[in-house]
Protein backbone atom coordinates (compact mmCIF):
# COMPACT_ATOMS: atom_id res chain seq x y z
CA UNK A 1 0.00 0.00 0.00
CA UNK A 2 1.26 3.48 -1.09
CA UNK A 3 0.27 6.86 0.73
CA UNK A 4 0.81 10.13 0.60
CA UNK A 5 -0.57 13.83 1.66
CA UNK A 6 -1.37 15.75 -1.73
CA UNK A 7 -2.50 19.13 -2.14
CA UNK A 8 -4.54 19.62 -4.71
CA UNK A 9 -5.82 22.81 -6.31
CA UNK A 10 -8.61 22.42 -8.84
CA UNK A 11 -9.24 25.10 -11.75
CA UNK A 12 -13.27 26.49 -11.80
CA UNK A 13 -13.44 24.60 -14.73
CA UNK A 14 -13.76 20.91 -12.50
CA UNK A 15 -15.02 22.11 -9.65
CA UNK A 16 -18.16 20.61 -10.27
CA UNK A 17 -17.28 17.02 -10.96
CA UNK A 18 -16.52 13.88 -9.24
CA UNK A 19 -12.89 13.49 -9.58
CA UNK A 20 -12.53 12.55 -5.97
CA UNK A 21 -14.69 9.71 -6.08
CA UNK A 22 -13.30 9.07 -9.89
CA UNK A 23 -10.26 8.33 -8.06
CA UNK A 24 -11.64 5.73 -6.23
CA UNK A 25 -13.96 4.18 -9.41
CA UNK A 26 -11.15 3.94 -11.47
CA UNK A 27 -8.56 3.91 -9.76
CA UNK A 28 -9.19 1.67 -6.63
CA UNK A 29 -7.41 4.60 -4.59
CA UNK A 30 -9.08 5.52 -1.10
CA UNK A 31 -8.24 8.99 0.43
CA UNK A 32 -9.23 10.76 3.67
CA UNK A 33 -9.93 14.28 3.25
CA UNK A 34 -8.08 17.01 5.29
CA UNK A 35 -8.73 19.96 4.50
CA UNK A 36 -11.19 21.13 1.53
CA UNK A 37 -12.26 24.45 0.01
CA UNK A 38 -14.23 23.91 -2.88
CA UNK A 39 -16.72 27.14 -4.48
CA UNK A 40 -18.82 26.43 -7.21
CA UNK A 41 -17.32 28.39 -10.20
CA UNK A 42 -14.43 29.38 -8.36
CA UNK A 43 -11.11 27.34 -7.57
CA UNK A 44 -10.55 24.94 -4.98
CA UNK A 45 -7.89 23.39 -2.91
CA UNK A 46 -8.28 20.28 -1.27
CA UNK A 47 -5.68 18.39 1.24
CA UNK A 48 -6.12 14.79 1.35
CA UNK A 49 -4.56 11.57 1.93
CA UNK A 50 -4.58 9.75 -1.33
CA UNK A 51 -3.60 5.57 -0.81
CA UNK A 52 -3.57 2.79 -2.89
CA UNK A 53 -1.45 0.21 -4.98
CA UNK A 54 1.71 2.42 -6.56
CA UNK A 55 0.64 2.33 -10.20
CA UNK A 56 -3.07 3.10 -9.48
CA UNK A 57 -1.45 5.91 -7.07
CA UNK A 58 0.69 7.15 -10.19
CA UNK A 59 -2.74 7.00 -12.95
CA UNK A 60 -4.19 9.11 -10.42
CA UNK A 61 -1.93 11.35 -9.77
CA UNK A 62 -1.71 11.66 -13.76
CA UNK A 63 -5.60 11.78 -14.23
CA UNK A 64 -6.34 14.98 -11.99
CA UNK A 65 -3.22 16.83 -13.90
CA UNK A 66 -4.95 16.00 -16.85
CA UNK A 67 -7.98 17.59 -16.09
CA UNK A 68 -5.85 20.61 -15.07
CA UNK A 69 -5.27 20.23 -11.18
CA UNK A 70 -1.90 21.04 -9.80
CA UNK A 71 -0.72 18.20 -7.94
CA UNK A 72 1.73 19.01 -5.05
CA UNK A 73 3.03 16.37 -2.05
CA UNK A 74 1.92 18.76 0.87
CA UNK A 75 5.10 18.85 2.52
CA UNK A 76 6.04 20.66 -0.41
CA UNK A 77 3.90 23.40 0.90
CA UNK A 78 5.74 23.55 4.39
CA UNK A 79 9.52 24.58 4.86
CA UNK A 80 11.98 25.31 7.98
CA UNK A 81 14.33 28.48 7.40
CA UNK A 82 17.39 26.25 8.58
CA UNK A 83 19.13 29.50 9.71
CA UNK A 84 15.95 30.46 12.02
CA UNK A 85 15.91 26.99 13.28
CA UNK A 86 17.41 26.86 16.45
CA UNK A 87 17.00 23.44 17.12
CA UNK A 88 14.73 23.53 20.41
CA UNK A 89 12.59 20.64 19.36
CA UNK A 90 9.27 22.73 20.19
CA UNK A 91 7.82 21.66 17.03
CA UNK A 92 8.27 17.85 17.65
CA UNK A 93 6.17 18.13 20.60
CA UNK A 94 3.15 19.21 18.53
CA UNK A 95 3.88 17.03 15.25
CA UNK A 96 0.66 14.26 15.03
CA UNK A 97 2.58 12.73 11.99
CA UNK A 98 6.24 12.31 13.24
CA UNK A 99 7.28 14.77 10.49
CA UNK A 100 9.35 16.83 12.83
CA UNK A 101 11.39 14.46 15.06
CA UNK A 102 14.66 14.53 16.97
CA UNK A 103 17.50 12.75 15.64
CA UNK A 104 19.42 11.32 18.50
CA UNK A 105 22.26 11.61 20.23
CA UNK A 106 22.99 14.59 18.15
CA UNK A 107 19.71 15.61 19.05
CA UNK A 108 18.96 17.72 15.63
CA UNK A 109 15.33 18.46 14.81
CA UNK A 110 14.43 16.93 11.66
CA UNK A 111 11.73 17.36 9.11
CA UNK A 112 10.73 14.79 6.74
CA UNK A 113 8.55 16.42 4.51
CA UNK A 114 6.40 13.26 3.12
CA UNK A 115 5.01 12.57 6.55
CA UNK A 116 3.64 16.37 6.60
CA UNK A 117 -0.19 16.63 6.83
CA UNK A 118 0.08 20.46 6.87
CA UNK A 119 -1.60 20.68 9.80
CA UNK A 120 0.07 24.07 11.20
CA UNK A 121 0.50 23.50 14.33
CA UNK A 122 4.13 23.65 14.13
CA UNK A 123 3.90 27.36 12.69
CA UNK A 124 2.22 28.36 15.55
CA UNK A 125 4.80 26.31 18.30
CA UNK A 126 8.26 27.29 16.87
CA UNK A 127 9.31 30.13 18.68
CA UNK A 128 11.78 30.86 16.30
CA UNK A 129 9.26 31.25 13.81
CA UNK A 130 11.57 28.87 11.47
CA UNK A 131 8.23 26.61 9.63
CA UNK A 132 6.89 28.40 6.72
CA UNK A 133 3.03 27.88 5.05
CA UNK A 134 3.87 28.58 0.81
CA UNK A 135 0.10 27.41 0.51
CA UNK A 136 -2.58 29.93 -0.02
CA UNK A 137 -4.30 29.47 3.49
CA UNK A 138 -6.98 31.92 2.58
CA UNK A 139 -8.70 29.25 0.64
CA UNK A 140 -8.74 26.86 3.55
CA UNK A 141 -10.75 28.60 6.14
Amino acid sequence: MYSKILSIRFPRTIVDEPVVVNLVKKFDLSFNILKATIYPRKEGLMVLELSGHRKNFQKGVRYLRGLGAKVENIGQNIKRDEVKCFQCGACTAVCLTGALYIKRPEMEVIFDSDRCSACELCVSACMAQAMEVSFDRSLLY
